[in-house]
């Protein structure tokens, strides 16, 4: 692909320097029992989200790490302009806790938890509205300045994998990987897991020998903790609906996985939410199922998310517009509905890899800069956090931070 310096797109400034490309009001659940009055105070508000999960009360360890780490990630995301925090009272993620931690981005912040209000869930609702209508006022005063790429964060991932993304869909994101930090930006490959195999070709693009030693110290604490379980993850990889859509080993799956990752030097390692720590590529850890991984993305800060899918998803994330690519025929016409960029004319129309780029970098343009995906159009705004007590007591060393 061509290098343009001048590339720009239409964003919304942000306390701390940061650039938004969505200019929404969360509307965050600090527990799992007020997910619905999350959710009907959302439903009034425009451009309301509601980021709700199943977790939140009588966690510890790493998983009350982990939560705690991706509920503020999402409400601190850049394509956030303010954030409604509703507790229950009585949970030990509470809403001053996540509120504390997320006004130090400087955005607006309003928290209450449902027992301290009188009439229970029908007046917390009433009050969440209003705290958020307020909000809504402010933001519709805001309007898209131009920014060049260096501000953005792009997630890249991986759904329903089949024999052909590795040669079509995922090589096309991996020159706009490359554009992306060319121009100054940052990418996080996250799916851990699907590194598997190809650990050592990851390692030779590490900028030194610390990152390259860390990229396979969480594969190998996950191996073998799997096994003091009884199981041998290698043996459940490729998943059933890969191996029908023709991969037959994980090595397989991994280099598809690492294509969309292009060529550019690995800087470093970041655990599961953390935001990267300068530019370039990074690399996460995060367990590779679709969801999960795409929640850590845009808690790790990414603007937008670029999903391959061989046999099709309908996944969206509530934070971050995800495009889908496909290149499969197949699926593109079955799936039509869900799919955003059509690679399989790599195969039906002899396109090249690099034709196709051209056309997912101007797609990708069009949504940094408002055009919805079609996950987007369809409301998908799925969430889940990655639990990890028990299966994989792993994290980063905190100088390696």
């Amino acid at each position: 692909m061509s290098r343009s310096e001048n590339e720009q797109f239409m964003g919304y400034v942000r306390p701390k320097g940061k650039v938004g490309i969505r200019n929404k009001i969360a509307i965050l659940s600090s527990v799992v029992c007020v997910n619905n009055v999350a959710r009907q105070v959302a439903n009034k508000i425009e451009n309301g989200v509601a980021i709700t999960h199943p977790l939140g009360c009588g966690q510890f360890g790493a998983d009350f790490s982990y939560t705690l780490r991706t509920l503020v990630g999402l409400g601190s995301n850049p394509n956030i302009y303010g954030v409604v925090i509703i507790g229950l009272g009585c949970e030990n993620i509470t809403s001053k806790l996540l509120a504390r931690q997320i006004k130090k981005t400087k955005k607006p912040i309003e928290f209450f938890d449902v027992q301290d209000i009188q009439g229970g869930t029908m007046a917390a609702i009433e009050k969440g509205i209003k705290l958020a209508k307020q909000m809504e006022t402010e933001a519709r005063e805001l309007k898209r300045e131009p920014f060049d790429f260096s501000h953005l964060i792009l997630g890249l991932e991986c759904g329903g994998s089949d024999s052909i993304s590795g040669i079509t869909a995922n090589p096309v994101v991996g020159k706009i990987t490359d554009k992306i930090i060319e121009l100054g930006g940052t990418a996080i490959l996250p799916e851990f897991t699907e590194w598997i195999g190809t650990e050592h070709l990851l390692k030779k693009r590490a900028v030194n020998e610390q990152v390259a030693e860390k990229i396979e110290e969480p594969i190998q604490a996950f191996l073998e903790n799997t096994m003091k379980i009884g199981i041998d993850f290698r043996g459940v990889q490729p998943t059933p609906g890969n191996i029908e859509g023709g991969l037959t080993t994980i090595e397989e799956k991994s280099l598809g996985t690492v294509a969309k990752a292009g060529t550019a030097p690995i800087q470093g390692i970041i655990n599961y939410s953390e935001e990267p720590k300068g530019k370039g590529l990074w690399l996460m850890i995060e367990p590779g199922l679709d969801v999960e991984s795409m929640t850590g993305l845009a808690a790790g800060g990414a603007h937008v998310i670029i999903m391959t899918t061989g046999r099709g998803s309908p996944c969206g994330n509530p934070v971050a517009p995800v495009i889908k690519i496909c290149g499969n025929p197949q699926t593109c016409d079955w799936m039509a509905s869900n799919i955003d960029v059509d690679a399989s004319k790599i195969i039906t129309e002899n396109k090249s890899i690099e034709d196709i780029a051209d056309f997912l970098w101007e797609k990708l343009k069009r949504v940094i800069n408002g055009e919805k995906t079609h996950a987007e159009e369809l409301g998908f705004d799925d969430l889940a956090i990655w639990r990890v007590t028990g299966t994989f007591p792993f994290s980063l060393k905190k100088e390696s931070n």
